[in-house]
């Protein structure tokens, strides 16, 4: 990747190279936080590690989750994960459990998981600014006693995406206002 002082080209939507830009690139937290300003303590005063009251009333108005993994190497993958409102199954504070349904039999976010705990979960709700992200470290199961509450259709789950929390809170909304995702017309 070109340094600050390196002329870059960039392709044209022809493909073909055009006349140099130069880049900044940035390099540190602390050009980071200058850009940006320091954090309002209420946003990192609202990170938790375990469910509250308001957190399990997302979970169960919720028919929709986003997944991120990372293989051993940094290889990123984010997969979409849904099902009727309140699909994610809590366990208890700190942990949920995620039934795998039925698709294109890939499993990114599982083989990722094999090597790789850490992942990321966002769930929304549609019509709703409330945006819940959790992080913390899966595993995989292939059983267990709570499998049968999990069931749909008759159909059992053949395995679950068991996550421990290590950090929840509710998501800063400002991007969905901005692109009018709940508007059809937008």
């Amino acid at each position: 990747m070109p340094d600050a002082a390196t002329p870059a080209t960039v392709p044209s939507s022809g493909g073909s190279a055009t006349a140099p830009h130069t880049w900044q690139e940035l390099r540190s937290g602390e050009e980071l936080t200058e850009l940006l300003g320091a954090p309002h303590p209420i946003v990192i005063d609202k990170v938790h590690d375990e469910l509250t009251s308001d957190d399990l009333g997302i979970l169960a108005r919720s028919p929709f989750c986003v997944v991120s993994t990372s293989d051993a190497e940094g290889n990123c993958d984010t997969s979409p994960r849904g099902d009727a409102p309140g699909f994610v199954h809590i366990l208890d504070a700190r942990t949920v459990a995620l039934p795998d349904r039925p698709g294109n039999r890939r499993g990114d976010s599982f083989r990722n998981v094999l090597v790789n705990p850490h992942v990321g979960l966002l769930h929304l709700v549609p019509g709703s600014a409330d945006i819940l992200r959790i992080n913390g470290r899966a595993r995989i199961l292939t059983d267990a006693p709570f499998f049968d509450a999990m069931t749909v259709k008759g159909q059992r789950p053949r395995l679950a995406l068991v996550v421990e929390i290590d950090e929840i809170f509710l998501h800063c909304s400002a991007s969905l206002r901005r692109a009018g995702f709940w508007h059809p017309e937008t």
